[in-house]
């Protein structure tokens, strides 16, 4: 079989690996070719939305195992092929130089046994490193079940590793993948968890300690092939990121590819459900929330028409609304519409003056969605702090009612105030309107 051939089968079948980020790197470039350091790092997107900065590749589709969700297990009837190290390296290299690519990720089927793949796997990272002299990023899939003594040489070649922990449960691998055991999965997570903070403690004293894996690791999980709730994904994402210090949890919608008994038929893959994971999990490295708080046994899935943070606060009323002026930056971060920027801004900005809905608008902060939430000098800028009217005003924001852009838009809309918007919006929703006052008609609230 030919390069190209190859090359088709095996970046076809490395696209349903989401967890390839490229940024973290401090690999600087010592007289050869490519950078891996941040700035060196350019991101473009497919039309699914996921990056393809990276040569994205497989070193091989011919597995071992035959898990039900893969579309390389290996009962399933599709073209294998299989690349010698050499030919990965030189791919990587002629991609670096036409400009195609700034990086690689390197991922694999198990051929034969991990340990044979993770050789494979380390001899083209030192062909790229120590023959070609590659300087670029580089991000490695570690193989579950390896030898850790691979796992260690693997570490010092590449800028990133990930251990792919693929479904949120036990009970998961052993209904779609019983060839899979949870604790070899899990070990070499902990093993590259230990050797990272290791060797950054090992830097402190001795700069010339080697580097191992320097922009951290990363691990997947598949959303929607089983019967896991998002509570479950939360939860065990949140305790990734505590035990094993992963840079970061990525989610992939399952793709109904495969057929069988214990698969779900789904008529496309959930990536709303994904996409409201993903701002989960931005609320939990970002904006100091927790998956208990997110979710609970009540409430154990995320809503499709809000995102979390909105139906959070829904479901929280009794503690806004807030005042901008006064509450402090923790509480301000829980405001749907103000992010970590906006609040930072409010916190700085408010040291000089009182800060009012114009004020607001200025720093950044989403009005739409604060409004509903906040006064701005004892003022409150929604229309009524009760759940139906808010939740429909914020559900309008993010999925148009039926019909309503069924006309061409005109290229200067005409202006439509806070109020009106709000009541179509609840009447949309089939809501009952609840008072005919306008906000500005209100009583101040303090």
């Amino acid at each position: 079989m030919d390069m190209m051939s190859k090359l088709s089968i095996l970046a076809d079948a490395a696209k349903y690996d989401a967890s390839c980020s490229s940024s973290g790197s401090n690999r600087k470039n010592t007289g050869g070719m490519g950078n891996g350091a941040p700035a060196g790092i350019c991101h473009s997107w497919s039309a699914d939305g996921r990056c393809i900065s990276l040569l994205k590749i497989l070193m091989s589709n011919a597995c071992r195992y035959d898990c039900a969700y893969c579309i390389n297990r290996s009962s399933n009837d599709v073209p294998r092929a299989s690349f010698t190290p050499r030919e990965i390296a030189s791919l990587t290299m002629e991609f670096y130089r036409r400009n195609y690519i700034e990086g690689l990720f390197l991922s694999s089927a198990v051929l034969g046994s991990p340990d044979h793949t993770m050789e494979l796997m380390i001899q083209t990272l030192e062909l790229l490193r120590h023959r070609l002299g590659f300087n670029g990023y580089i991000h490695a899939k570690t193989i579950p079940g390896a030898n850790p003594l691979l796992t260690e040489k693997l570490g010092r070649l590449c800028d990133r590793m990930s251990v792919n922990i693929e479904l949120p449960s036990e009970q998961s691998l052993r209904l779609l993948a019983p060839e899979k055991q949870k604790k070899a999965i899990l070990s070499p997570m902990n093993y590259i968890g230990q050797r990272i903070l290791q060797t950054q403690e090992e830097q402190t004293l001795f700069k010339s300690t080697p580097d191992f894996a320097p922009a951290g690791q990363t691990t997947q999980m598949i959303v929607g092939a089983t019967g896991d709730s998002d509570r479950r994904i939360l939860m065990l994402s949140q305790a990734l990121y505590k035990k094993y210090r992963l840079k970061r949890v990525y989610f992939s919608a399952y793709v109904p590819l495969n057929h069988g008994q214990n698969l779900p038929d789904l008529p496309r893959a959930p990536l709303i459900r994904e996409h409201r994971l993903y701002q989960s999990d931005w609320l939990l490295r970002f904006y100091g929330f927790t998956a208990e708080e997110l979710l609970d046994e009540d409430h154990p899935q995320l809503d499709s028409r809000l995102d979390p943070k909105c139906a959070w606060a829904l479901r929280h009323l009794d503690q806004f609304p807030v005042e901008v002026n006064r509450a402090p930056y923790e509480t301000l971060l829980r405001v749907p519409g103000i992010g970590v920027t906006s609040a930072r801004r409010i916190i700085s900005a408010r040291r000089v003056g009182h800060l009012n809905e114009d004020g607001l608008k200025k720093l950044g902060v989403v009005l739409k969605r604060a409004r509903h939430f906040i006064t701005a000098s004892g003022r409150y800028l929604g229309y009524r702090l009760s759940e139906q009217p808010v939740r429909a005003a914020l559900v309008s924001m993010d999925s148009a009612p039926a019909g309503m852009f069924q006309e061409q838009l005109s290229f200067l809309p005409e202006a439509e105030d806070d109020w009106s918007m709000v009541r179509r919006a609840v009447i949309a929703a089939g809501q009952p309107l609840l008072e005919e006052v306008k906000p500005c008609e209100q009583a101040h609230l303090v």
